[in-house]
């Protein structure tokens, strides 16, 4: 299996899906997206700033309820131009592109998205079984960004340092489960535990982890966490 690649999380004046962004700054970077025709989505905590003339409104999300139950965001904001907009996490970490060619899409763990071009299909998912042990019985959700008939933008943030690994057929990897970010759909992910004795009779608690077998590739963050509340949730 090949070493976990350390992504590049610069940019300046790319260029794609009819848009031009820009990702800075070191320790809590900072995404600036300009605008035409194309506007972008995101979660409404995540504005930095924005020219006047750009408007903001909201993007209707199906399945609100059930996320809203699980204390998860009930809403998506959109922005459209002509204009300038920036978005930051208040977190330490990197922000980084996935640009998603037509009928491409990609799965990503609760609390990573940052933002998405207007053309990009959202849609999530609850993990349960062995998975919700590690949420306090809670659960926690996959959100899914799909590219249909034209290229698109996924924008995404992770804690720490980023890396990409990519998994030949077969090949698998077990990551603690705070540490992936995001898993292209052909990736196989399943949930294991492996109980720790301390004695004859004793208990030492257990190791869980998330087994992605491939082929594809994922997305892994050095600084892990099971769970990562947004502000004001």
């Amino acid at each position: 299996m090949a070493v976990p690649v350390l992504l590049n999380t610069q940019a300046r004046d790319e260029k794609f899906a009819s848009l031009t962004y820009h990702i800075e700054g070191e320790l809590v970077p900072v995404l600036q997206v300009e605008m035409q025709s194309m506007g972008v989505y995101f979660e409404h905590h995540v504005l930095f700033w924005k020219d006047p003339a750009v408007n903001i409104g909201i993007r209707p999300m199906k399945g609100a309820f059930k996320r809203a139950i699980a204390g998860m965001p009930i809403f998506m904001t959109e922005a459209t131009g002509p204009g300038r907009i920036a978005f930051s996490r208040d977190g330490v970490g990197h922000i980084f592109a996935l640009h998603l060619n037509p009928n491409q899409s990609v799965d990503v763990r609760e609390h990573q998205f940052l933002a998405a071009s207007s053309n990009v299909q959202y849609s999530f998912r609850r993990v349960q079984g062995a998975a919700n042990m590690l949420f306090s019985g809670t659960g926690f959700f996959i959100d899914t960004f799909a590219a249909d008939h034209q290229e698109g933008i996924l924008w995404l943030h992770g804690y720490g340092n980023v890396f990409e690994l990519e998994l030949q057929a077969g090949e698998q990897i077990d990551v603690e489960p705070g540490g992936w970010i995001y898993k292209e759909m052909t990736i196989n992910m399943e949930t294991k535990m492996q109980k720790l004795s301390t004695g004859l009779f004793g208990s030492g608690g257990q190791l869980v982890w998330n087994r992605f077998t491939g082929p594809g590739r994922i997305g892994l963050q050095s600084m892990y966490q099971p769970f990562m509340p947004e502000p004001g949730v």
